[in-house]
């Protein structure tokens, strides 16, 4: 069966500019930055077309996000559509879906643990790392946190290179873990 799959594209204040965000009947499927194509690259789901103007999931999720980069909401209260997630990711990222909030952060071996999705026996250093891989490919970027994973010697890592650290920096900002910088262009 297919999934219908429409997005919405957000203006935010972000380094990267907009946040494409994808819906479904069931809720959030997918978030990227920018307005680039949305594959889905173990289903090979493409997310087809905006969402039909007047569409009240799409309206919810703009506004929503909108609250949040304006520093006026710190959770965003929209069901996940978990689909493009399975196993251990799907387990990692309901960890951290469920258990850090606005303004914390946890270090990827704190998840690893606080997960339970590893093997006793693993070396802590591989789980941390897989843990690392897994916010990597986290579809639901911004709603599902990876931005407030970090490492246990200061920020690690984030996707898109620097650009994508550049956007780690800004949300760890908004949420009060760093201190702003002079040219910080955030809410007041």
């Amino acid at each position: 069966m297919e999934t219908k799959v429409h997005w919405v594209d957000v203006l935010t204040p972000l380094p990267t500019g907009p946040v494409r965000v994808a819906v479904t009947e069931r809720g959030v499927i997918g978030a990227t930055f920018g307005p680039g194509d949305m594959l889905h690259e173990t289903r090979g789901e493409v997310v087809g077309a905006p969402a039909p103007a007047g569409d009240e999931r799409a309206a919810r999720v703009a506004a929503r996000l909108g609250e949040y980069f304006a520093g006026r909401r710190r959770a965003f209260e929209l069901p996940l559509d978990w689909r493009w997630t399975d196993g251990v990711q799907r387990q990692v990222l309901q960890t951290l879906e469920r258990t850090v909030g606005w303004g914390e952060t946890v270090t990827y071996g704190q998840l690893a643990a606080r997960s339970g999705a590893f093997e006793a026996e693993v070396e802590q250093h591989l789980a941390a790392r897989a843990v690392g891989q897994i916010m990597g490919s986290n579809p639901l970027f911004l709603l599902v946190p990876c931005h407030r994973v970090v490492a246990a010697d200061g920020l690690g890592g984030f996707g898109g290179g620097e650009a994508g650290m550049s956007v780690k920096r800004w949300l760890l900002t908004l949420e009060g873990h760093l201190p702003p910088t002079l040219d910080w262009d955030g809410p007041a």
